[in-house]
């Protein structure tokens, strides 16, 4: 039975596309099958560990805060000075039953910061390498507190045992490997393509669309939760959702340089050909299949189209003779415009707003927050500009991760 269960969720895992929802999908569900309080997951980052995502169901009441963890720049030296930091560096399962006793012999120690900052306890750990099919070390995860069963009115640590350590954690944490492989590499074409983009735009940097895909994935969870969709419709749209909307603006290495690299102001003329780049940008997934490749199809063109149908470039019905002149002669207006294209709509204003750009300065957080109110009903889907203000912080997390 535990097999079966198990192998339900590997598929679970190897469905999912994208790299976030991947390691917060597999700390979670470790946690659930050990019936642990809490868990951290690292990713390794040149010679270091990245601290990546945390989950405590004691001290993180506020799911949302638990996510602002993820944007944490927090990171630890892949050394044998601390619990994780050992784990990697010795490719090694370390299972303790009390951190706060360790021996002098050992050469890592545990780090008390946390816990006397939240008044939490952390008591029992597992720490388990995460590696890749070469044996490369891709993180470490670490659950902690494992709660017993029998107290269900108060929470009991015991440590994990031998079967927790042999069955369970290491299953999961080769699942993690394979599945954050497959998504690296899917991440790696999406960046490169973006890439090509930079060449060609500078606006167009890897932090920009980073930004945008993270603000997007944020404010459309909490425009789903507030229109009733279950957990699993809001992670199933978020996987499709955050990858694609890195290539909104990718159809841009379609328009000429002495246009997409003007330092002034647009003539009418040349602005037509920039609004070009959302058809382009729909082109070129234009024979697309995979619910992906329509995500991104679908953002592309539609990530500028504006609530009262002032925006562009409208229903499109011929993409191959498309032209400047037949561009926006259908506009779209109101939910005719597709939800992630409202979505992508708001990130990508307000990333803009502020961002430095060549023509202006960077606008402060409230400023910018102002003009995404401002449009709400005309620019932008007022549902959608509720859902942004509600995940401000948030935002503001992902806006402080991804400096340029």
């Amino acid at each position: 039975m535990l097999y079966k269960k198990l192998v339900e969720k590997t598929l679970e895992f190897h469905q999912l596309n994208d790299y976030d929802l991947i390691l917060e999908k597999i700390l979670s569900e470790t946690r659930k099958f050990l019936n642990a309080d809490a868990g951290t997951i690292y990713v390794k980052k040149n010679n270091f560990l990245k601290f990546h995502y945390f989950q405590n169901d004691t001290v993180l009441t506020d799911q949302s805060e638990g996510k602002k963890h993820r944007f944490s720049r927090l990171k630890l030296p892949i050394n044998n000075e601390s619990i994780a930091g050992y784990s990697a560096n010795n490719v090694e399962t370390l299972n303790i039953e009390d951190v706060y006793y360790l021996s002098e012999d050992l050469p890592y120690k545990f780090n008390k910061n946390y816990d006397k900052s939240t008044g939490y306890r952390t008591k029992s750990v597992i720490t388990i390498p995460i590696t890749g099919s070469n044996n490369n070390l891709l993180g470490v995860m670490q659950i902690i507190n494992k709660l017993d069963p029998n107290y269900k009115d108060e929470k009991k640590v015991i440590p994990f045992s031998k079967e927790d350590e042999e069955t369970i954690v290491k299953y999961f944490a080769v699942q993690a490997g394979v599945a954050l492989e497959r998504s690296m590499l899917t991440r790696e074409i999406i960046l490169r393509m973006v890439k090509m983009a930079e060449m060609r735009d500078p606006k167009e940097t890897g932090a920009h669309v980073k930004r945008v895909s993270n603000y997007s994935a944020i404010i459309y969870e909490h425009w789903a939760k507030n229109k009733g969709m279950s957990k699993k419709e809001i992670t199933k749209n978020i996987d499709i959702l955050k990858p694609a909307a890195i290539l909104h603006d990718v159809g841009k290495v379609g328009i000429p340089d002495n246009i997409l690299k003007k330092p002034g102001k647009l003539t009418f003329e040349e602005f037509n050909i920039i609004k070009m780049h959302t058809v382009l940008g729909a082109k070129l997934f234009q024979n697309a299949s995979q619910p992906l490749d329509l995500a991104a199809k679908d953002i592309a063109l539609n990530h500028h189209e504006k609530w009262d149908g002032t925006g562009y470039p409208g229903y499109i019905d011929d993409f191959d003779n498309c032209t400047t002149e037949n561009v926006c002669s259908k506009p779209k207006k109101g939910e005719e415009i597709s939800v992630f294209g409202r979505v992508v709509a708001i990130a990508d204003v307000f990333d803009a707003l502020v961002s430095k750009r060549a023509y202006k300065p960077a606008w402060s957080i409230e400023d910018s927050v102002k003009v995404i109110n401002e449009g709400a009903g005309k620019h932008f889907d007022p549902s959608m500009v509720e859902a942004f203000n509600s995940s401000i912080e948030e935002i503001k997390a992902v806006l402080e991760y991804f400096k340029e």
